[in-house]
C-alpha cells in the first residue's frame, strides 16, 4: 500500500461490500475457504501472501474476523499484515480452533466461499460445530465483490501490464533458431521476476500449422519460420494480468499474416461491444462470428479451445469469456480478450488484450502492439 490512509481505505471497502452482500443473503459467518490453487479469497480479506495448502477465513457479520492456515510461517505473515490479527493453525482433520469460534457465534446461515472445494473433514467439522445453522455456498458472493475493482486494485493491475508487456520484450529478443522452448521461458521468468513479480503463469508452442495448442515448455528446438505462441500473465502484488501474442522466427509466411488478420479481427470484434452490462456470452458471439463468418466456426468449439477470455484480478482466470456464460460485466471489471485457437491456416494462434471496463466502453491496458512480431529484428511485421 502506498500509505497508511490508503491501506485502510482499501480494508474499508472490502469489508464493507463483502458484509453488505452477506446482509443481502442474510449470511451471519462467512468461511473463505482456500487451498493452495485458489487462494484469491484468503488474499482479499488478510492482503497477505500465504503458501500453506489451506487456508480460511472467518468473517462475522459484526466483529473481528480470524484466519486460519495450515503452515505455522503463514499465521506471523497474516498478523503482520494487519489486516486479521487474530490467527490460528487449520488442521484439516480436527479443525477445534474453527469449531471452537464458530460455536461462540452460533450462527444461523453460514457462507462457504469455495464450499466446493472444502474437504469434507471440513464440511463435517462445520456442521458438528452447528448443527442447527444452514451451510449454503458463497462462491458467487465473492465472485462478484472481486469483480469491481478499487483504484487501488486497478493500480496494481496497471503496475502488472507494465511488467507484462516488459516480459513480452524479452520473449521476442531471444527468439532464435536452435533455442529451447524452455530456454525461453527462463528468459522470461528471469526478466519478470528482476521487475518484481511474485508469479508467472506462462503456455507456450512452437511450430508451425501442425501445432494445435500450447503446453508448458519443452525441449523442442526453434527453427525458422516457426510461429511461436504465448500466454504470459505476471502477479504483481498478488494481481495477476495476461497478454497474448504470437511471433515468428524469421519472416512470416502469407498464410501466417491472414491468420493474424483473422484473429486481429476477432479481438476487435470482442472489444467492440464492450461496455458496462455486457455479458460475457455477448462478448464471446462477437468474437466467435468473425470466425464463423471466414468458414472456420467449428474452431471455435471445445475440440479446439476452451474459452474466448477470461477475467482478471486476484485469481489468473475468472469469469470465463464464452457463450452461454450471461454474467454480467460491470464498470471496473477487468478481463482479456482472446480468441485463442487453432485453425488450419497456421495453427494454432494466440492474440489478445486486457482491457478493464469503464463508463462508456474500455481502456486497454497493454502498451504491446497488437501486430504479429517477426525476428531477428525484434520489431512488428
Amino acid at each position: 500500500m502506498t500509505s497508511d490512509l490508503a491501506d485502510h481505505a482499501e480494508h474499508d471497502l472490502r469489508y464493507s461490500r463483502i458484509r453488505a452482500a452477506m446482509a443481502d443473503h442474510g449470511i451471519d459467518v462467512l468461511l473463505a475457504y482456500g487451498p493452495g490453487w485458489r487462494r484469491e479469497n484468503i488474499r482479499y480479506l488478510t492482503d497477505a501472501r500465504v503458501t500453506g495448502s489451506a487456508a480460511l477465513v472467518l468473517l462475522p457479520a459484526t466483529g473481528e474476523p480470524v484466519a486460519f492456515s495450515t503452515r505455522l510461517a503463514d499465521l506471523g505473515v497474516i498478523a503482520q499484515r494487519g489486516w486479521v490479527t487474530d490467527v490460528a493453525r487449520l488442521d484439516i482433520a480436527g479443525a477445534a480452533a474453527l469449531v471452537e469460534r464458530l460455536r461462540d457465534l452460533a450462527p444461523s446461515r453460514v457462507g462457504v466461499a469455495h464450499r466446493e472445494l472444502l474437504p469434507q473433514a471440513l464440511a463435517d467439522a462445520v456442521t458438528a460445530a452447528v448443527p442447527a445453522a444452514e451451510v449454503v455456498s458463497a462462491t458467487a458472493l465473492l465472485d462478484d465483490a472481486r469483480m469491481v475493482k478499487s483504484d487501488w486494485e486497478l493500480a496494481q493491475m496497471r503496475r502488472a501490464a507494465t511488467v507484462c508487456a516488459a516480459g513480452w520484450r524479452k520473449f521476442v529478443d531471444v527468439l532464435e533458431p536452435g533455442l529451447p522452448e524452455y530456454r525461453i521461458v527462463a528468459e522470461v521468468e528471469a526478466e519478470l521476476k528482476r521487475l518484481g513479480a511474485e508469479d508467472n503463469f506462462m503456455l507456450i508452442a512452437s511450430g508451425g500449422d501442425e501445432v494445435t495448442g500450447m503446453t508448458p515448455p519443452g525441449p523442442r528446438l526453434l527453427e525458422d519460420g516457426d510461429m511461436v505462441r504465448t500466454e504470459l500473465t505476471p502477479q504483481m502484488n498478488g494481481y495477476w494480468l495476461q497478454i497474448c501474442r504470437s511471433a515468428v522466427v524469421g519472416r512470416a509466411s502469407d498464410a501466417q499474416r491472414r491468420s493474424f488478420d483473422l484473429f486481429n479481427e476477432a479481438v476487435e470484434a470482442g472489444l467492440s461491444v464492450v461496455r458496462p452490462g455486457v455479458t460475457a456470452h455477448e462478448v464471446a458471439v462477437a468474437e466467435n462470428d468473425v470466425f464463423r463468418k471466414y468458414g472456420y466456426g467449428e474452431y471455435c468449439g471445445a475440440r479446439y479451445t476452451r474459452v474466448r477470455g477470461h477475467g482478471h484480478g486476484l485469481h489468473l482466470d475468472e469469469t470465463p469469456i464464452i457463450e452461454g456464460n450471461h454474467t454480467v460485466l460491470p464498470e471496473r471489471s477487468v478481463f482479456i480478450v482472446h480468441p485463442n485457437t487453432f485453425t488450419p491456416i497456421a495453427g494454432y494462434h494466440v492474440l489478445g488484450d486486457p482491457v478493464v471496463v469503464t463508463a462508456t466502453g474500455y481502456e486497454v491496458l497493454i502498451e504491446t502492439e497488437r501486430v504479429l512480431f517477426e525476428t531477428p529484428q525484434g520489431v512488428a511485421a
